[in-house]
């Protein structure tokens, strides 16, 4: 890799260190909306795809060829490293991750096997290795929290009301803790292997963590998150972590040894320094935004950057994913606005 050529904006942002424009990718960006991964997954479902290196990394590749966004994000799912322990998970078209074998009580969650990382999942850490070799920009890489990972093993899938995890949560507490901590410990070794592999940034997903509420969350999930950012921060990677719908638990999170504060779209960048978040904010246009005319898309891009740029700390993104109908002339014209108006400000 020609290092004359690495974009490292992004990571100087996730530092808080000066640099000459708003670093820019999006969640869900590889995939989804591209014409071409569309016809790739025509033949191949998702879990095929992660298991061909050369063909993942060329769709974790494509949106920043042709967004030019300033950080990619490794393609894969947050179930991934979950077969490795004994779930039986399969990504089911229009519905998402289906778990043939919930968990239903402490002796499910002691049947839970570890995760050898170079053994289970060497496709992932090959990806990554072959990433770093063709990107010149920073390589964004993933892994699920315990909270949303145990919602769906406890679910069975995605879920409206997360009603059985959260009495799973009550009526077995020991149990819950249990599975916290393997959970937690799965996803330690997992993430350090992609550090070890390449990573550059890890992002952590608590995607349905903000059904809970603040002393829920402070009793049941926040002790085992500590303990892995504590961990990970060892591997002197920044470390973001985003959930959607959580705008209450942003000053949790705020608390935890990590880098970088997602927020969705509910909590505005001016609301969350308000509250008193010195950390990097990333984020939040609504993705819904993306399917308005382009005059609606600039005015709130500007909106949102305007209150991002008071600090170095800011990354923009959307405040979840990328949908499939939005256009991909779309995001690129969006990633040089940003790029423009951010070096212009």
């Amino acid at each position: 890799m020609d290092q004359k050529r690495f974009n490292d904006t992004f990571l100087k942002a996730c530092r808080g260190e000066e640099h000459d424009h708003v670093p820019v990718w999006y969640m869900r960006q590889a995939g989804r909306s591209q014409p071409e991964y569309r016809k790739i997954k025509e033949k191949y479902s998702l879990f095929e795809i992660t298991h061909q290196p050369e063909l993942c990394a060329y769709v974790t590749k494509l949106p920043v060829d042709q967004y030019n966004n300033d950080a990619a994000i490794l393609y894969k799912d947050i179930m991934t490293p979950l077969p490795a322990i004994g779930v039986d998970v399969e990504i089911k078209s229009g519905i998402g991750p289906v778990i043939e074998n919930p968990i239903k009580s402490k002796v499910d969650v002691e049947k839970l096997g570890e995760i050898t990382p170079e053994e289970d999942v060497p496709y992932v850490l090959d990806t990554i290795k072959l990433l770093r070799e063709q990107l010149t920009v920073p390589l964004i890489s993933f892994g699920g929290a315990p909270f949303t990972l145990a919602s769906y093993m406890i679910e069975g899938g995605p879920s409206k009301n997360y009603n059985k995890t959260k009495a799973f949560m009550y009526a077995q507490p020991e149990a819950w803790h249990l599975l916290m901590e393997k959970l937690g410990e799965m996803t330690i070794t997992y993430v350090k292997s992609q550090i070890a592999a390449g990573a550059e940034a890890i992002q952590i997903f608590d995607s349905w963590v903000g059904t809970l509420n603040v002393a829920d969350y402070r009793l049941f999930v926040k002790p085992i998150m500590n303990k892995i950012f504590a961990e990970l921060k060892q591997e002197n990677v920044p470390l973001i972590m985003f959930g959607v719908g959580a705008s209450h638990l942003a000053n949790e999170w705020n608390d935890l040894p990590l880098d970088v504060v997602g927020l969705d779209w509910r909590l505005s960048v001016q609301e969350a320094r308000d509250l008193g978040i010195k950390k990097t904010v990333q984020g939040n246009l609504d993705p819904a935004i993306l399917l308005a005319p382009w005059d609606v898309i600039e005015e709130r891009a500007k909106a949102i950057l305007d209150q991002g740029m008071k600090n170095p700390n800011f990354i923009f993104n959307l405040g979840h994913g990328v949908f499939p109908e939005v256009q991909p002339e779309t995001l690129k014209r969006l990633t040089a606005f940003v790029h423009d108006y951010s070096m212009n400000k």
